[in-house]
């Protein structure tokens, strides 16, 4: 029996992000014994390839909603089909992408304003780390559908065994150690691919046992268009979504650059600290989302409703008191990062105010997800695009530039945007539009077959699986398994 709690969930996703983020910050901290020059390359780069994996994550976060929502209503091979579609689909997306990036680096550097001295070293890196692309594509949405089948060790082990590879490589390659050559970024490079080859080895060894009836090889060339069209319907609006928050960043860091170095410096050493309380909460949110899905597609719409609510209090009571200790502590840890006492005190300013974001944060991760669980994905998008650009950007200029209020208005914007988002979310969430309409398919469908329905809840060969939907029928809103 799959295991679908909230803590079960949770934990080994926070672990996976936590660990991300301090093998990160090492693999960071390694590049820098390079040159300053070398980090310069890699964080643009990344942010390069973190626009581009908006293009996969579209069918991956589709894919993982159904996945869920199909193996709680018993509809074990539709979700497996949904699975092999995503997996075929990311597949080629991401060598799409990798022929892109490995035939034209140093002309993409040059389009996207990369410092002229820079570009040799751009065009080395974007080229290896970006030919690569695919493994990065398969990586996220294997990641993804495994997650959703309920298994969030599995990539959590990986993920950390993934890691540790790169970083010892890096280590051997920047230094030359252990009788390695020393290729400096090149190897870094390399690592990255190399650690991103074992780790889709790994995840697709869990892929194939992830469902009842082990996948094959063949059958990648599983297609089902209408499941691929629900696939595309509630994913595309996840990746306009995740297009917007990556876009309104982006320019609330141009903002940030123009007040100065030491603001800049005060912002990215905050987000850093932020990213533990963050991770909290998002690993909650993460989580309840599956949970949701699962118990949407059982039909327990009841319970979908009050587990949201649940997810949000578990949530705040986890991130307040993470704030309040950043508050805290914050003069000494923004000290480990630099001695100017300028950017500490702006810092320190900031996590003042983190203590009222991270309550909102939390309101608009918790609703945004749970209304993500049942397929109302067009809601969150047009939420997003409209609060991100009007007031996380549009405002935040007009506050932090235009009327003087610096870094503490751009700050206090997006703790309105945060706010803003999840009480809409929220009132959406409180409708229950989805949950009713689903509630009242499963009413007619029990009230027109009588309790002597031939086939019941476990399938017409009694075999615990329910058959496959019929044509007009969706997973969305016809949950096969009775209360």
């Amino acid at each position: 029996m799959r295991k679908y709690t909230l803590w079960a969930l949770a934990w080994p996703i926070f672990i996976e992000l936590f660990l991300q983020l301090m093998l990160g910050a090492a693999d960071t901290l390694m590049v820098s014994r390079i040159s300053d020059d070398a980090v310069a390359v890699v964080g643009f780069s990344n942010q390069l390839f973190a626009a581009l994996t908006t293009l996969f994550v579209t069918v991956a976060s589709g894919a993982g909603i159904l996945i869920a929502q199909g193996i709680g209503a018993r509809r074990e091979e539709d979700a497996r089909t949904i699975a092999v579609m995503a997996v075929s689909v990311s597949l080629v997306i991401g060598l799409a992408l990798s022929v892109f990036l490995y035939l034209l680096p140093g002309e993409i550097a040059a389009v996207l304003q990369m410092p002229e001295e820079l570009l040799p070293m751009a065009s080395i890196y974007i080229s290896i780390v970006g030919g690569g692309m695919v493994l990065a594509a398969v990586i996220s949405t294997l990641s993804t559908v495994i997650r959703n089948t309920g298994n969030t060790k599995g990539p959590m082990y990986t993920a950390i065994g993934m890691n540790v590879v790169h970083l010892f490589l890096n280590y051997a390659f920047i230094f030359g150690a252990f009788g390695f050559p020393a290729w400096g970024l090149t190897g870094v490079a390399i690592s990255t691919v190399v650690s991103r080859l074992l780790a889709t080895i790994l995840l697709y060894l869990m892929y194939v046992r992830a469902f009842e009836r082990r996948i094959q090889l063949r059958d990648m060339t599983l297609f089902d268009r209408k499941l691929f069209g629900e696939v595309l319907r509630i994913g595309w609006p996840l990746g306009v979504h995740t297009s917007c928050w990556v876009l309104t960043q982006l320019a609330i860091y141009t903002f940030i650059a123009m007040l100065g170095t030491k603001e800049l410096a005060a912002r990215t050493y905050m987000n850093t600290l932020e990213s533990c309380c963050f991770m909290l909460g998002y690993s909650i949110a993460l989580a309840v989302q599956i949970q949701i899905a699962h118990l949407f597609g059982s039909g327990q719409t009841r319970e979908a409703y009050r587990m949201a609510y649940r997810a949000l209090w578990i949530g705040i009571a986890i991130v307040v008191p993470g704030a309040l200790l950043l508050l805290l502590f914050g003069p000494h840890l923004l000290g480990l990062f630099t001695a100017d006492t300028e950017i500490v005190a702006i810092g320190v300013s900031l996590l003042a105010l983190n203590l009222l974001l991270q309550p909102g944060k939390m309101l608009n991760m918790a609703m945004g997800s749970s209304l993500n669980a049942l397929g109302d994905t067009k809601f969150t998008m047009v939420a997003s695009l409209t609060s991100m650009w009007i007031i996380a950007a549009g405002l935040s200029y007009m506050a932090g530039i235009h009327w003087g209020w610096g870094l503490t208005g751009i700050y206090l914007c997006m703790i309105l945007d945060e706010y803003v988002r999840g009480a809409l979310s929220l009132w959406r969430w409180r409708g229950q539009k989805y949950l009713k309409r689903a509630e009242a398919s499963r009413l007619g469908v029990n009230s027109s077959d009588g309790p002597d329905r031939p086939d019941g809840p476990d399938g017409p060969d009694g075999s615990g699986r329910a058959g496959r939907q019929s044509d007009g029928e969706s997973l969305l809103s016809a949950p096969a398994v009775e209360l």
